[in-house]
């Protein structure tokens, strides 16, 4: 069970079935987001530290380096993620 590290909290990733979107915002972590499907990009958000992956396939949005979309990864390992608020 991967341990995500935001906004100085913990939160423990622990339904395989659902985004990473999906649990931050079990946690109350706020991330942005339009489309929940990796097309806009509006959830945005830093990959510190960590492995992720994108089960249905690469988004379609632009990402840069160390940057991921939520709404359409799971974590791998334990992360660390940098939310711009």
């Amino acid at each position: 069970m991967p341990k995500i590290n935001v906004q100085g909290k913990v939160v423990h990733y622990e339904n395989n079935e659902q985004t990473l979107l999906d649990c931050l915002e079990s946690a109350n972590v706020e991330v942005h987001y339009h489309c929940r499907d990796g097309f806009c990009g509006a959830c945005r958000i830093t990959l510190i530290e960590g492995e992720i992956n994108y089960p249905l396939g690469e988004p379609l949005a632009f990402v840069g380096d160390n940057e991921i979309l939520p709404c359409c990864c799971v974590p791998v390992t334990d992360i660390s993620l940098l939310i711009d608020e």
